[in-house]
Formats: structure tokens, C-alpha cells, sequence
């Protein structure tokens, strides 16, 4: 039976949570600019693939992270060309792609499948590692898994605290003023769209090079896309509110590997697949939460009205409609 060590737990929330961070951030800010990239599931996979083959053939984890990226951003590239030049269904697109995707990753990636390749190996930060408990937490990980952490605060401050972020806020709420102040509503969300993508991609390559090590058939990181897309709604389209969400998903993950020390006559499967009911029911209390009648009922109880407004979020207004030019 496992032991429950605190400072292991959260640290291995931490180190978990990092690819479902990055692929969150990325379609956070795909969304924000008004365009839905479905193709994250398949996108995390070729590009885990992709980041692997190339860390192996070329011996240098940078090269496999710049693939895994690529790849990311050339998959939302095709969703955004094809919705925002090419007038087709973003949704039936991003489908397709994802679909495409993983057949394509576990075909072009079947000679690398079970083999030792690269991997990011940790790095205590100086100092801040013999911090008690919080150096343990999370000053012991890899490069990956900082970043992630500080692109959660780059994102937030990006967003709602630059003239940049405001723009990119315009373009998924009202294209047409932000057409009418001199911008290019598609160039924007072209441009953020491939920032998006390519994070996605750098979610797939971290899966496959450090989360976890390898490439194969499962993965490892189905259905991740799937729930970085659910975290989007769930975080209200705010960075920081999603991120949450993916450090509860990976507690969660992490909380059944002891449930399954634990409870050993109960099958690891119902363990594994404990954390996405888990995640559909909370975004069934926060889709509650947002109705109207629950806000007018909740009137004259601050707490339980600060509650919900923690829970309640607005998708951006053109969001799944690109701007067409008049």
C-alpha cells in the first residue's frame, strides 16, 4: 500500500499537470481571438510523435521541442486558413484533423514506438529548492514544468494587461469595430490561432519527452485535447482559471494512483478513467451555476454569490464566427 506523502503529491500535480497547462493556455488564447481549434487531441499526439523522432535522430531535446511546436502550429494554421480564408466549418475541421492526427502519429511513429530515446532530465532552481515544502513542490522539476508555471502569469498579464491583449480580446468579441479602428480582424486571428497551436504542440513534445519519456501505442496523452478544450469552458476563458482547472484534473490523476495502492481489489481502469467523470460533473455544476436563475436566486447571499461568480464565465461573443470582410 502507498504511503501519502504531502510534498510528493502536490509535486507530482505539478509536474503532471504541465502539457495539460500549455495545451489549455494555447487554445485559451485561440479562443479569446474568436476561433475554436478542435484538433487539440490529435495535435498533442502527432506532435509527441514528431518531438520524439526528431530528439532521437538528432540526439538534442531543443530540436524535438521545435518539431513537437511546429507541428502544433501547422495543424491550427489549417484550421484557421480553412475557416477564416476558405469560409468551412472550423468545428467539422478541427474534427477531421484530430481524427487525422493520431492515425497519423501512431503510423509515421510505429519505428520509434517502445524505444529509449532523450529526455528532459530535472533541475533544482538554487535557493529555492531548500525552501521547506514549496522548494520540494516546485523547485525540483524540469524546464518544461517551469515554464508552464510561468506562462500561466505571461498569459494572464499578456491578456488583460497589454494593448496587445486588448487587441487580441476585440477580435473575439466585436471583429468589425476592431476592423473599424484599423485592425485586421483576420490577420489577429490567424496570427493567434498558430501562437495557440504551437503551444499545443509544446504540450505534445513535453508529454514525450519529459512527462512521460517515450513514444508508443497507447500514448499515454488520449483524450488530454479533449480535456484541455473542456478546461477552456471551464476556466471562463481566463488563463489562470484554466490552469487551475488542469492542476485539478492532474490531482485528481495522481489522487487514483494511491486510490489504487489503496483499494487493490478494484480495477486500475476504473482509476484511470475516474478523473474525466469527474471533470464532466464539475462543468455540469459550473454550466449550473451560470444560469440565470440561479444568479437571481443567489441574490443577497455574498458568499454563495461570490461562489458563483467564480465559477461563471463568458465565451468571447464571435467566438466560432470569423470575420468576413464586407
Amino acid at each position: 500500500m502507498l504511503e501519502l506523502d504531502i510534498t510528493i503529491l502536490f509535486a507530482g500535480v505539478i509536474a503532471g499537470a504541465a502539457p495539460i497547462v500549455l495545451a489549455a493556455l494555447g487554445e485559451t488564447i485561440t479562443e479569446k481571438a474568436g476561433l475554436i481549434n478542435l484538433s487539440l487531441d490529435g495535435s498533442i499526439l502527432l506532435s509527441a510523435m514528431a518531438a520524439f523522432a526528431v530528439a532521437f535522430e538528432t540526439q538534442h531535446l531543443l530540436a524535438g521541442f521545435v518539431a513537437g511546436s511546429l507541428v502544433g502550429g501547422l495543424m491550427a494554421l489549417t484550421v484557421a486558413v480553412f475557416s477564416i480564408y476558405l469560409n468551412q466549418n472550423q468545428v467539422a475541421v478541427g474534427f477531421v484533423l484530430t481524427l487525422m492526427g493520431r492515425d497519423l502519429a501512431y503510423f509515421i511513429g510505429n519505428p520509434y514506438s517502445r524505444i529509449q530515446g532523450p529526455q528532459v532530465k530535472p533541475l533544482a532552481i538554487p535557493l529555492l529548492e531548500k525552501i521547506p515544502f514549496i522548494g520540494d513542490v516546485f523547485f525540483h522539476h524540469n524546464l518544461p514544468v517551469y515554464f508552464s508555471l510561468l506562462l500561466i502569469l505571461l498569459c494572464w498579464w499578456y491578456v488583460y494587461y497589454t494593448p496587445y491583449g486588448l487587441k487580441l480580446r476585440s477580435v473575439g468579441e466585436h471583429p468589425r469595430a476592431s476592423y473599424a479602428r484599423g485592425m485586421s480582424p483576420q490577420k489577429l486571428q490567424l496570427f493567434y490561432a498558430i501562437c495557440g497551436g504551437m503551444l499545443v504542440g509544446l504540450a505534445g513534445a513535453t508529454f514525450s519527452l519529459a512527462t512521460k519519456p517515450g513514444w508508443g501505442r497507447p500514448q499515454g496523452a488520449e483524450g488530454t485535447g479533449w480535456i484541455a478544450l473542456a478546461l477552456v469552458i471551464f476556466g471562463g476563458w481566463n488563463p489562470v482559471r484554466a490552469a487551475i482547472g488542469a492542476y485539478l484534473f492532474s490531482f485528481l490523476q495522481v489522487i487514483g494512483i494511491y486510490l489504487q495502492g489503496w483499494l487493490p481489489s478494484v480495477p486500475a481502469q476504473v482509476f484511470q478513467v475516474a478523473p474525466f467523470p469527474l471533470m464532466i460533473f464539475t462543468l455540469l455544476i459550473m454550466s449550473f451555476a451560470q444560469k440565470e436563475s440561479v444568479q437571481i436566486w443567489a441574490e443577497g447571499k455574498a458568499q454563495l454569490k461570490a461562489i458563483l461568480n467564480m465559477l461563471s464565465g463568458m465565451a468571447p461573443s464571435a467566438l466560432g464566427k470569423p470575420y468576413r470582410p464586407e
